[in-house]
């Protein structure tokens, strides 16, 4: 069986964009209970629509429930877990052994999802969640194409899910109390702020009595001290499919519609059969930490980018297309343009990199502008492709 495509979505507005650029499923959260209560995340009725609407383009929709719960969650919880049952979602991502208790108690018939949160490092730790009723395990990213191999081996009943792309976490699996420690947010219960991002310095108290700040430096090449590369298997998703990966996950419900736009569609493109080495740069015009393969071929002892938290990709996100009409294309603007740009199309469809010149910017109202710069103001701007909603205009830069 072919590879599932897994993408992430924050809100609604995302899940659609994440299903139009070929997502098979998407994974989400509500209001509570998920490790990334900073997103917008989705209310229960935008819960149940979005499973409606995946449901509807023959796509899936998991839900993450991954927090490690306190006696005092698992009343909420397990209606929680009654109401994604109602809703037809197709899974529920946990990672705490209490969570998992609950959901089976209160929901038989939900699909449970192990979580990377739970450090499943070996075969011995698949096998012994596939006894207790755990359908697909989402793998450690610590481990290697060789051990995932052996996982499927030992274990082939289970359903196996592998991160490819995106963010990594300084610590085990994403299980890190600095968050907790600097501000008082808890990481493990879906606050984190990300504090590894920062760049850090040394309070120095010399003899005479005064204070001064140093910079730490790692190598001589910068201060980033506990800030990982990001995650990129995009050249080696054969090598993944052939050790059992059922499932290729990209990671970023924070992350932006552009961005999730843009690497959910070079991923589909090279799982349906287009040049991976065309598709690449794609990746690059997103903002993006240094990249790295991380443990996927053993050992890697350079997963820190100590130069910087990140840097800016190619490509400015200009606009979401929301139709053509007559010669233009009807536009939300997103970042500001003008008059003579140079746009390019990002489409899962036959417009896909086609670049075109804005000769005509007209505003809601009619009238010419040269200057598109209200922010999610509506434009008319020419173009000789008929474009679809969904797609989306970007400038590259330099």
């Amino acid at each position: 069986m072919k590879a599932e495509l897994l993408a992430p979505a924050g809100n609604p507005a995302k899940f659609a964009s994440a299903l139009y650029f070929g997502a098979d499923a998407v994974y989400i959260g509500g209001k509570a209970f998920s490790l990334r209560s900073f997103a917008d995340n989705f209310s229960e009725s935008e819960l149940s629509e979005a499973v409606s609407a995946a449901h509807a383009a023959k796509k899936k929709v998991y839900v993450a429930v991954n927090i490690f719960a306190r006696n005092a969650d698992f009343s909420a919880l397990s209606d929680y877990f009654r109401l994604l049952e109602k809703s037809g979602a197709d899974a529920a991502i946990v990672s705490d052994p209490g969570v998992v208790y609950a959901a089976r108690k209160a929901a038989p018939s939900l699909s449970l999802h192990l979580s990377t949160q739970a450090n499943t490092t070996n075969k011995y730790a698949v096998k012994f969640w596939a006894e207790e009723g755990i359908s697909r395990v989402i793998l450690a990213r610590e481990l290697s194409v060789k051990e995932i191999s052996e996982i499927r081996d030992f274990v082939p009943e289970m359903q196996l899910e592998a991160f490819v792309h995106g963010a990594m976490c300084i610590s085990y699996s994403g299980r890190c109390l600095l968050s907790d420690y600097l501000d008082g947010r808890p990481s493990n219960r879906g606050a984190c702020v990300q504090a590894c991002r920062r760049e850090y310095a040394l309070l120095a108290r010399p003899s005479d009595g005064s204070e001064r700040f140093l910079p730490v430096q790692e190598d001589g090449r910068g201060t980033y001290i506990l800030n990982s590369k990001d995650l990129n298997l995009f050249a080696h998703l054969s090598d993944l499919e052939r050790a059992g990966v059922d499932s290729f996950k990209i990671e970023g419900r924070m992350k932006s519609e552009y961005y999730l736009a843009t690497v959910i569609n070079a991923y589909r493109r090279a799982m349906d059969g287009e040049d991976v080495d065309s598709l690449a740069s794609e990746l690059d015009d997103v903002a993006h930490r240094e990249y790295t393969a991380a443990y996927a071929f053993g050992d890697n002892a350079q997963t820190v980018g100590y130069e910087n938290s990140q840097t800016k990709g190619k490509c400015t996100y200009i606009a979401n297309v929301l139709g053509s009409e007559e010669g233009f294309v009807l536009a939300e603007m997103r970042n500001r343009f003008r008059k003579g740009d140079v746009l390019e199309v990002l489409s899962p469809g036959e417009n896909f990199r086609k670049s075109f010149r804005a000769e005509r910017i007209l505003d809601k109202e009619g009238a010419e502008t040269e200057d598109a710069r209200l922010v999610q103001g509506i434009y008319r701007v020419s173009c000789p492709y008929s474009l679809s909603e969904g797609d989306i205009l970007r400038r590259r830069e330099g």
